[in-house]
Order: C-alpha cells, then sequence, then structure tokens
C-alpha cells in the first residue's frame, strides 16, 4: 500500500497559509504575465483585502495546495483541484508559478505528478482536466509531460492584445496516469 507522499524530485505540496500566502498572491499578480497564464480576465491590480477573500473563497471550494522548492523551501506557486464530480470521479486542475525564475526549469511539471497521484491514488478520481491557453506553450509541453492529452479546442476564444487565440482543453484518465507509473 503506497504512503500519502506530497513530494517530488525538486518541489513539496504544502497547506495554504491565508496570511502569508495572500501576500505572495499579490506579488504574484502585480506580474500582468503571470495573470493572462491564469484566467482569461484582464490583468488588474487588487488589494490585499480582495485577494485574501479571493484565495478564501478559493480555499472553501478547492484543494489547494502551495507549491515550495525542496532546495531552499521557498513558496513559488499554487496548484489546486476543484469542479468534482465525484460520481463521475473527474475533477479539473490549476496550476501557477509566480516566480518567474522557476519558469521552464519542471518545477509545475513536478507540481503536476504530485497532484495527480494525489488525484487517483488518494481521492480515487478516474480522471483530471485542465485548460491552457494556446500562447502558453511552455505550459503545453509541461502537461504533456506530466501525461495530459489534448481532447478539444475553443478556436479564439480569449482576446490579448487584440490578437484571438484558443482555448485548448487536455485531460489524464487513470488508465494512462498508471500506465505512465509502469514504465517509469
Amino acid at each position: 500500500m503506497n504512503t500519502l507522499n506530497f513530494k517530488g524530485q525538486l518541489v513539496r505540496l504544502a497547506v495554504t497559509d491565508l496570511e502569508t500566502d495572500t501576500r505572495l498572491m499579490i506579488q504574484w499578480s502585480k506580474d500582468s504575465e503571470f495573470d493572462r497564464l491564469l484566467d482569461t480576465e484582464p490583468a488588474y491590480l487588487r488589494t490585499h483585502k480582495q485577494d485574501k477573500e479571493w484565495l478564501q473563497d478559493h480555499l472553501k471550494e478547492m484543494c489547494t495546495f502551495m507549491i515550495h522548492t525542496l532546495a531552499d523551501d521557498r513558496t513559488i506557486g499554487f496548484i489546486d483541484l476543484s469542479g468534482f464530480n465525484w460520481a463521475a470521479g473527474d475533477a479539473s486542475v490549476g496550476i501557477g508559478l509566480g516566480e518567474r525564475v522557476y519558469w521552464g526549469q519542471g518545477y509545475g511539471t513536478d507540481a503536476m505528478r504530485i497532484i495527480l497521484r494525489y488525484a487517483f491514488e488518494e481521492l480515487n478520481l478516474r480522471r483530471v482536466s485542465l485548460t491552457v491557453f494556446e500562447y502558453n506553450p511552455r505550459g503545453i509541453r509541461s502537461y504533456e509531460k506530466a501525461g495530459f492529452k489534448i481532447e478539444g479546442r475553443a478556436r479564439q476564444a480569449v482576446n490579448r492584445a487584440g490578437q484571438r487565440w484558443d482555448i485548448i482543453f487536455m485531460g489524464i484518465l487513470r488508465s494512462e496516469w498508471e500506465a505512465a507509473q509502469v514504465v517509469s
């Protein structure tokens, strides 16, 4: 029997601390590129109170973890599961790395592998899905490395700086994840 483990090769997942993590999210939200990778809404600045209220609501509806590096225990982002359909065994995953120096180095992929292990082994889900914007090829590659497959797209659904971009739908089935574990 496997034991619950929130540690990967580069990162570990930790409980969210409302005070500390709200300050980090405010800092990260000042980076418009970070905001544009997370949401279809235009980037905008928020107050500490707005971010704290958002995080409090977010924590009620989602299974949220903060991503910490193993090397120096620095908090570099968050990852969550939401939209649970327990009858179907389905949920969505979201991730954001707020610290740019960690982008493109495997930290997000490692965090995604941890959350998938949690989703499939601990929560007994059958499927995990996500959406990603066409203008985020780094994210798409990371999700594919974690085992996600492109399932479809909403063509030209996002407007960024006067250009239209697709929203790409990706998913991974438990059976696909299990097969990849045998190979590893």
